[in-house]
């Protein structure tokens, strides 16, 4: 399917509410969906096993009327990045093809159960670019859409100080867009981890209709730039999400890999956030665990069409310098080569 363009992004998607016999009652539009969070991967866990993991999730998440089922990010390996180390020793981490030997399987179960989800993986592609992808299917087995990280944080050179690196600016390329697809009779879109804190990400694709974004994190509890945010860390998660999700009107899934990977505790605490911003599931572990709700679509119209009516009530021209290069404003840019601030 095709990324939905912007021609039609302030249309209240009225073409969705369907009258019902003579009464004229508007049927909702529901879909069940569900956030797969996974516990840790550990650098020697084979694929293999990895994907059994997956196929027992997708297999709970369809048990309990699952239709959509999101996968974290990076959801085949551990979280390489925390390693620094020559580009062409961690070639081992990345797919060069999807589905694969070790994911097929995946993906011969998820047409068996007549369920769509979507992965995150690294993938280095044939010309020898290297993205953090989050992936999404359908119910037949097809390619939706592919989604390339925007936000990528971290650092590219071994910085000692850490207790671990965090080193994605050296793995991946920054993607360049936020696309949505019209698929599972929805509006959907995805993100992954750091794009998650950023307001653009949910705004560009709620300028283009979105109802649902799914997004995938590994978030380290530890946060070394700046201790004071580390207790700050599962509150940061939800508060960036649960404002995204009420200001452009659209549900978000957010889906964790959590617990302690290679001695790195990670956040899980994976939810489903409604339109009105409020939490309407959230996991309980820091596992493998199944989280479920079945979500009305059409509920995202009370806010599309009431408060945040993007074609009545924002004025771009007082937002231009959101787009353009640059900050106005004078930043003092923290220089952490050798560590964070001895007062912070």
């Amino acid at each position: 399917m095709q990324a939905i363009g912007t021609a039609w992004v302030f249309r209240f998607r009225a073409q969705r509410l369907r009258c019902c016999g003579t009464q004229g009652r508007l049927l909702t539009r529901h879909l069940t969906v569900a956030a797969a969070q996974m516990g840790p991967i550990q650098r020697a866990d084979a694929r293999d096993d990895v994907v059994e993991r997956l196929i027992y999730l997708l297999r709970d998440a369809a048990a309990q009327n699952a239709e959509l089922i999101a996968f974290p990010e990076m959801a085949l390996t551990t979280f390489f990045p925390r390693w620094v180390m020559p580009i062409e020793e961690a070639d081992e981490f990345y797919e060069t093809e999807m589905p694969n030997v070790h994911t097929q399987p995946l993906w011969d179960e998820a047409l068996r159960l007549g369920v769509g989800f979507t992965l995150g993986y690294a993938l280095k592609t044939e010309d020898d670019h290297r993205y953090n992808i989050y992936h999404m299917v359908d119910k037949t087995g097809r390619t939706v859409g592919l989604y390339r990280k925007v936000h990528i944080p971290g650092h590219q050179e071994f910085e000692p100080w850490r207790e671990f690196q965090h080193a994605e600016r050296r793995y991946f390329e920054p993607g360049d867009d936020f696309p949505v697809w019209d698929t599972f009779g929805a509006v959907v879109g995805m993100a992954i981890c750091n794009d998650r804190r950023w307001s653009e990400t949910y705004r560009v694709m709620g300028l283009q209709g979105v109802e649902l974004i799914i997004i995938g994190y590994n978030t380290p509890l530890n946060y070394a730039p700046d201790p004071t945010q580390t207790p700050l860390q599962s509150f940061h998660n939800h508060l960036v999400m649960q404002a995204g999700a009420y200001q452009n009107g659209t549900y978000v899934i957010g889906v964790a890999k959590g617990g302690i990977e290679e001695g790195v505790e990670s956040l899980a605490q994976s939810a489903i956030i409604a339109p009105s911003g409020q939490i309407v599931r959230q996991a309980v572990t820091t596992g493998d665990e199944v989280v479920v709700a079945r979500i009305d679509l059409d509920q995202t119209k009370y806010y599309k069409g009431t408060l945040f009516d993007f074609e009545r009530y924002r004025v771009p021209a007082a937002y231009e310098r959101i787009a353009a290069a640059g900050v106005d404003a004078e930043v003092e840019r923290l220089d952490l080569a050798d560590g964070p601030p001895a007062d912070l």
